[in-house]
């Protein structure tokens, strides 16, 4: 049970209040009442419209799934003219772009890999932030790009031969991040400055240089004999590493002991989709975690005790030029802070004893906590060019982002910041924000700073919206119809049309998969080759290799081709993919999609409710572990749920692969000490019980979504525990 303390007209959980009075607003400039007042007035004003917008959600969806249920297939034109008629698709602005001006390099003018943490993870989003920087060889030693094939194991200690290949892996990448006037960095011999340039002595000791492509731009130690030299291409930086005393470097003929890789450009500490806060307890964490690392306080003790070190957030590079000026590089991602939607409420903050909106909680707190960075409150500067970063998730067509952008509006002027200080990223992850992207954008082009596609989610609500149409093809089949691709294509076309090249992040969705390296190696070059310059990696060693895609490709350069193309893609996205043919389908297949779908959903309902935890590798039904969040949980859901609704399988099915499923999952987690077991008991798991809710309740879950069975399971766990 919480306690609250009364300000103006909210009720503040205790905690939270705390927090707020002694930790977020001193030093802000914002004083108590003032802060309260505004906070008060921002939810009586905007909390009927948020209300009003999601009535609209609820009544489109009903009229849609009136229209499929008298249908049983769409006729393209007419089904575009119903969604015309009911205002599902808006009329797209005339031509314009974007606006947005104090936007960071790294967000406007770079191309490179972006990671989305947990914020509630101290020691997550640590590592999250400091990922700005890897080691390509402790990339390629620890991960599968080397194969552990005769005699290259990753052993306990150092492995001599694993390491022999690491180093030829590393140098044919360096021969494209650093590429040579002639010759290759395989087995070159030294590295020197001379009169200004970086000579490079090759294998046959005959000396080269960079190419035009590639800058030297300075280095570390003495000039006679550097301990690291930076170079800069395709707007990133590499920094080659010296040390003949070093296990590595020693027997290396230049004396390289490593390669640096600037790899996550930005980060997203996400308060959403990958974080399980349901109460002032937790939300008081989310935003305990922020100004942390807004402050550069946030500090994690790993280790034994006798043997314990401090993670914290890494300082600054700094390097000198050959004409003896500094150069400073930033040590860490550049962060962006991810709210929560629309959606969802949360009893952190009561107003006329009702829990407010959370995305309006978040919106005014997370701000008041960044304001910080641009008052100089901190160890480092997160924003040079002194915005605030925020991610808007889940918004459904321009309405809901003009409700945003006079939310964020209310909040520039609640905490005395300058018009369009907070930048919004408009996340393309919901049907009817994907049809309409350009009003989306227009919506809010004078802080738009952000847009990328989400495959989980956007296929979860390509289900739920089309739910009652019929049964749909197999998740792995969904993935290549054409309205995947034709969404993917148009967020970049509709961005780059947009103006967004120079002065925001076009970006893509996940890898889920963070232990198949080798495979993202193969597969993930499509993203830059998209004219995206960012996507989402699971793991800082996965930034630091993904990053090497971005000298492969100059993303800013193909968008030329992309901006003179014709490409419209709206009629393939609105194509849906229905299964063809359902009798195709054998016993067999059927089980297999239901108990893959359903072993997802244990797998991550289980740790989400039973012990808080929004994201995490979770084992599949073939023990590959995948990242996951509620993204994974809301397809997988909804999958059934259609199928069920539509006969492929019935209730006795779901619940004989739920018990099954449910021990295989207790197993998958039978090392983890704080697990807690569905089996012998399912009914009385409270995990189990909001998986079967979710599942068999599908159809009636708004837009498919699966926080509020979450949310509401979760605090019932948490009442049982105390």
């Amino acid at each position: 049970m919480q306690n609250y303390i009364q300000r103006g007209q909210l009720q503040v959980a205790t905690q939270l209040d705390a927090f707020i009075e002694s930790e977020a607003l001193p030093g802000s400039g914002i004083t108590s009442s003032t802060f309260w007042a505004n906070f008060s007035d921002i939810v009586a004003q905007l909390t009927p419209i948020n209300d009003t917008l999601l009535v609209k959600r609820d009544t489109l969806q009903q009229t849609i799934d009136q229209y499929c249920q008298s249908r049983t297939a769409l006729v393209p034109e007419e089904y575009k003219a119903f969604l015309n008629q009911i205002g599902y698709l808006e009329t797209p602005p005339a031509n314009f772009e974007i606006t947005t001006d104090k936007v960071d390099p790294e967000v406007a003018t770079m191309a490179g890999p972006q990671l989305v943490v947990p914020i509630n993870n101290a020691r997550f989003a640590l590592n999250a932030a400091n990922a700005r920087w890897g080691s390509l060889y402790d990339a390629a030693y620890g991960t599968d790009v080397i194969s552990q094939d005769n005699g290259a194991a990753r052993t306990k200690g150092y492995n001599p031969k694993r390491g022999q290949h690491v180093i030829e892996y590393a140098r044919k990448w360096l021969d494209v991040i650093a590429p040579l006037a002639k010759g290759s960095h395989q087995g070159s011999r030294g590295y020197d400055i001379t009169s200004g340039q970086l000579v490079i002595t090759l294998h046959d000791r005959s000396t080269t240089t960079l190419t035009q492509s590639a800058r030297f731009l300075g280095f570390s130690g003495d000039i006679a004999k550097p301990n690291a030299i930076l170079i800069q291409h395709n707007g990133l930086h590499i920094e080659l590493q010296f040390d003949r005393t070093h296990q590595v470097g020693k027997d290396d003929p230049a004396g390289m002991k490593d390669i640096l890789v600037e790899s996550a450009l930005t980060t997203i500490m996400d308060c959403e989709d990958s974080v399980a806060a349901v109460d002032g307890e937790d939300k008081t964490l989310v935003y305990q975690n922020w100004l942390g690392l807004i402050k550069g306080t946030l500090e994690v003790t790993l280790g034994k005790p006798d043997s314990a070190s401090i993670r914290r957030l890494n300082p600054d590079r700094t390097y000198t030029s050959t004409d003896g000026n500094t150069i400073s590089l930033s040590g860490r991602s550049m962060m962006f802070i991810r709210n929560v939607g629309h959606l969802m409420t949360n009893d952190a903050i009561l107003f006329d004893a009702k829990p407010i909106y959370e995305g309006i909680m978040d919106a005014m707190i997370t701000s008041l906590i960044a304001k910080h960075d641009l008052l100089d409150n901190g160890v480092y500067r997160n924003s040079q060019a002194g915005s605030i970063y925020i991610v808007k998730p889940k918004m459904h067509g321009s309405e809901e982002v003009a409700f945003a952008n006079t939310l964020f509006s209310c909040v520039e002027r609640a905490l005395s910041l300058p018009d369009n200080t907070l930048k919004m990223g408009i996340m393309d992850e919901e049907r009817r924000t994907s049809v309409n992207l350009k009003a989306c954008i227009y919506a809010a082009k004078e802080r738009a700073v952000f847009i990328n596609t989400g495959f989980l989610d956007r296929t979860g609500d390509e289900i739920h919206t089309s739910m009652h149409l019929g049964p749909f093809a197999l998740k792995a089949q969904i993935k290549q119809q054409p309205w995947l691709t034709a969404y993917e294509l148009a967020n970049v076309k509709i961005g780059v049309d947009a103006g967004m090249s120079g002065k925001a992040q076009i970006g893509k969705g996940m890898w889920p998969i963070p232990d198949h390296m080798a495979d993202m190696m193969q597969s993930k070059t499509t993203h830059p080759q998209s004219g995206a310059n960012t996507a989402w990696v699971p793991s800082p060693t996965a930034a630091t290799l993904h990053a090497l895609h971005y000298h492969q490709i100059d993303v800013f350069n193909l968008r030329s081709t992309i901006a003179s193309a014709e490409f419209d893609g709206l009629d393939d996205i609105l194509t849906v993919p229905l299964l063809a043919d359902p009798s195709s389908l054998s016993e067999h297949d059927i089980q297999r999609e239901l108990d893959n779908n359903v072993q997802g959903i244990l797998g991550y309902v289980v740790r989400w409710v039973h012990q808080g935890i929004g994201c995490s590798k979770v084992p599949d039904i073939n023990n590959v572990g995948l990242m996951e969040d509620r993204a994974t949980l809301r397809i997988s859901s909804q999958h059934i749920a259609n199928w069920l609704l539509h006969g492929l399988i019935d209730e006795s099915q779901i619940n004989d692969s739920m018990l099954r499923m449910a021990k295989l999952v207790d197993e998958q987690n039978g090392a983890d000490g704080e697990y807690i077991n569905m089996m012998p008991n399912p009914l009385e798991s409270i995990a189990f019980q909001a998986a079967q809710e979710l599942i068999l309740k599908g159809t009636a879950q708004p837009n498919g979504y699966t926080e509020p069975v979450l949310h509401a399971k979760r605090r019932e766990m948490k009442q049982n525990i105390q």
